[in-house]
């Protein structure tokens, strides 16, 4: 059996990838933060093991991959998809707003990945998955902070996947576009009709899909695919 951890796994894409790994045969370690009752509500639907830790502070994530490793042998998968967004004017950001947007959408990802990197080089073989957004790559209106931060997991992984190639090792990104998660709660009907209408597809994107593509990245039907961006957008961004 295969161990994955999914970090922000509680809701939105992190949970469809849990479930969806779950059904997949993995053994799950499911990360959350805050939604305690809803991670163990997913945990008790997919048998799924609950590991608290805010991912921006290294002791938690010290102690969460302690536990993973100690108890189960650690992990050959790692989806790295917790994140916040916030919506504000360039002008109102504040220092601390940037701080938060990057402590949890970067530093995270990079302390979580630390945690494992190194049994996966011992052992040749690891699959990373690192959720960016479309907004990584075009750039957000209204969303400076979190368009940088999201940039930053793409050059992320592209360092990362050169660097551990001949450790056997696959680091590659998602890019969704708008997914019908809370994350995008914010945006009105009006939002969501003209994205719809901008976007080649004619709708937005569920978590589900994401999750799938998650899932063939983490699987070794992609033996050969390292250091991509995978956007999945219904073409808003070609």
């Amino acid at each position: 059996m295969k161990n994955v951890l999914i970090t922000g796994g509680s809701r939105g894409i992190g949970k469809a990838c849990v479930y969806e790994f779950a059904k997949n045969g993995y053994r799950v370690f499911l990360n959350y933060n805050k939604s305690e009752d809803e991670a163990l509500k997913i945990c008790s639907e997919t048998g799924a093991i609950p590991v608290k830790a805010d991912v921006s502070k290294a002791d938690d994530v010290k102690k969460a991959a302690a536990f993973i490793k100690e108890n189960y042998g650690g992990v050959s998968a790692l989806v790295n998809n917790a994140g916040i967004s916030q919506i504000k004017m360039f002008t109102d950001i504040s220092e601390s707003d940037w701080d938060n947007m990057f402590n949890t959408n970067i530093k995270g990802m990079f302390l979580v990945t630390k945690a494992f990197i190194k049994d996966m080089i011992y052992n040749k073989y690891g699959k990373i998955i690192n959720i960016s957004s479309m907004w990584g790559e075009s750039g957000g209106s209204c969303e400076v902070h979190y368009s940088a931060s999201k940039a930053a997991v793409i050059g992320f992984t592209k360092a990362l996947a050169k660097e551990m190639g001949l450790s056997g090792i696959n680091v590659n990104c998602i890019s969704p576009g708008v997914i019908e998660t809370d994350m995008n709660g914010e945006l009105t009907k009006e939002d969501i009709t003209s994205l719809c209408e901008e976007t080649p597809l004619n709708r937005i994107g569920t978590p589900e899909e994401v999750a799938k593509a998650a899932l063939f990245l983490a699987s070794d039907s992609s033996s050969f695919i390292t250091g991509q961006v995978l956007g999945i957008n219904g073409g808003l961004i070609i």
